[in-house]
């Protein structure tokens, strides 16, 4: 216990929300990391500090790098992950974060610029695969989850606006002072350091401990969550689930790379690890960051001044900032499913208007159809931000089996930053290369992954950690038993007193309000 001993006498929601601001700063930082070059990557002065650098691929390079970087390091945590624990893999990301960030700010060359990109983009791999796992096994309520990484991943796109509007103020002084592009990239570290002087005081998840048999250190940590005695019946009744939980996934043996292509484990665990994979690959293939990385080139192509477009680009991803705070209170009203399916559809319209005003033939080119465009571009973000921005992350760590949740928050991340690699250096020739029409390939996008979600997606909104093993029981007689056990023990946590209680038996309405909806989208699938 000695490395959070100066907040061992934290308890409660007092503990939950510093680590909440420590995972808060992390996601922040990966906003801001995704969105800091942007601003001037295209600037003489940047470039002139590059070497003038020739060819069509060496600035999208630049850029993308950091994506692959971090699709790499996302997938090496699924071998690491659970040795370091959640806390200890966003330290890890955080100390290669500051180093990159040095790396960039005192670059000379593209050589100098793409060593930094990667070292910072698999910083931001352990952190994009440990805070969402992190935060969901923190949770003292079912319900808590949704929100609580909604709120982080709204954090990561206020990073994401406050990287562009620092880049924007900075800009503008290039001209007399050639080094100020470097200040945005040195200002990475500050996020870093934040992060990790908090987190360091603060432990890690119950569940990773008991996973990794130190049961003294995760029931104190469960004791401190709930501001309850070890002793008390709540706490051992949340720890009998975690427990469990563990003891019925043992049965399937150990994970093996094959289970993810041929899956025969009671559980399904191959395919819910291939779901965390796979939702965030749709996440980016609905095409947010072809829009957030060259939003100021979009406007551009509109014929708008670079002065206009910079700020349209400045007002874009503030809009998109705004947006994405209110599915912190619509998440467990509406659910994981209906946020995703519906918002895809809506992403989906909204793509298909831009292409089609933007794609006319000159003589039909007004001033109405480019502000169409750019009315459809921000409600088109708007609309993502409420179904899918955070949606697939709580979704991804939650359906993962405990064992292996370090397993899904790497693959996830994965998908994530392979699939952002993928749009980013694809669309950005892409946009060069044919303009606006490339926007076709996000746009059938939209709808594919409304399709995948309906299908292939369970509802989890409601149940707790331990309860979802049963969404995805094989057989009716597996499924009913540990549903039958989840309800014995919500019954005698009902009787409880305290805030466990009242945890308990809200999750157990939460669950019974949801099961119709579950069963008709699944059980018949199954």
């Amino acid at each position: 216990m000695g490395m959070f001993n100066a907040f061992d006498g934290i308890q409660g929601k007092t503990l939950y929300r510093l680590m909440s601001a420590a995972c808060g700063s992390a996601f922040m930082l990966y906003g801001y990391d995704a969105g800091v070059l942007g601003g001037f990557q295209e600037t003489p002065e940047f470039r002139d500090a590059m070497g003038n650098p020739q060819g069509a691929f060496v600035i999208p390079i630049i850029a993308s790098i950091y994506n692959l970087a971090a699709g790499v390091m996302s997938l090496c945590v699924s071998f690491f992950g659970m040795k370091l624990g959640r806390k200890g893999t966003i330290l890890f990301g955080c100390l290669l974060i500051c180093i990159g960030a040095l790396l960039q700010a005192s670059a000379y060359s593209v050589g100098h610029m793409i060593a930094g990109r990667i070292v910072t983009g698999s910083g931001i791999g352990c952190i994009a695969s440990a805070v969402p796992t992190y935060m969901a096994e923190m949770s003292l309520e079912a319900s808590e989850r949704g929100p609580e990484v909604s709120y982080q991943l709204a954090l990561l796109i206020t990073g994401v606006a406050l990287a562009y509007w620092i880049d924007f103020g900075f800009v503008q002084g290039l001209e007399e002072h050639i080094y100020l592009w470097r200040i945005p990239l040195a200002l990475q570290s500050c996020f870093a350091i934040f992060s990790a002087s908090l987190l360091f005081m603060l432990p890690d998840t119950p569940r990773w401990y008991y996973a990794r048999d130190r049961y003294e250190e995760g029931d104190d940590v469960l004791a401190r969550l709930h501001s309850l005695p070890v002793e008390h019946e709540a706490v051992q009744l949340v720890r009998s689930e975690i427990l469990a939980s563990l003891k019925e996934e043992d049965t399937d043996g150990k994970l093996s790379i094959w289970i993810l292509f041929w899956d025969n484990t009671e559980l399904q665990f191959g395919r819910r690890l291939r779901t965390s994979f796979l939702i965030n690959w749709a996440q980016q293939f609905l095409g947010i960051n072809m829009l957030v990385y060259f939003s100021t080139q979009i406007f551009s192509n509109l014929n708008y001044s670079p002065l206009l477009s910079g700020i349209l680009a400045g007002v874009l991803n503030t809009a998109f900032a705004i947006a994405s705070y209110p599915p912190i209170f619509f998440i467990e009203v509406v659910g994981r499913r209906a946020m995703m399916i519906w918002s895809a559809l809506g992403c989906g319209l909204c793509m298909l208007v831009y292409v089609v005003v933007t794609t006319l033939p000159p003589e039909k080119t007004t001033t109405a159809t480019n502000w169409t465009a750019v009315a459809f571009i921000i409600l088109y973000e708007v609309v993502f931000a409420f179904g899918w921005l955070g949606t697939c992350w709580v979704y991804g760590p939650e359906i993962a089996p405990l064992k292996y949740r370090h397993v899904a928050g790497s693959l996830g991340a994965a998908g994530e930053w392979f699939s952002t690699w993928v749009m980013v250096f694809g669309g950005g020739t892409g946009i060069n290369a044919v303009g606006p029409k490339i926007f076709i390939w996000p746009l059938l996008c939209c709808f594919l992954s409304a399709a995948y979600v309906y299908y292939l997606c369970p509802e989890t909104t409601g149940r707790t950690l331990e309860e979802i093993d049963a969404l995805f029981a094989r057989s009716p007689e597996v499924r009913d038993r540990l549903n039958k056990e989840g309800a014995s023990r919500r019954r005698e946590a009902g009787s409880v007193s305290g805030p466990m209680g009242r945890r308990a038996s809200a999750a157990s309405e939460m669950s019974a309000t949801n099961g119709k909806t579950w069963t008709t989208s699944y059980d018949e699938k199954v």
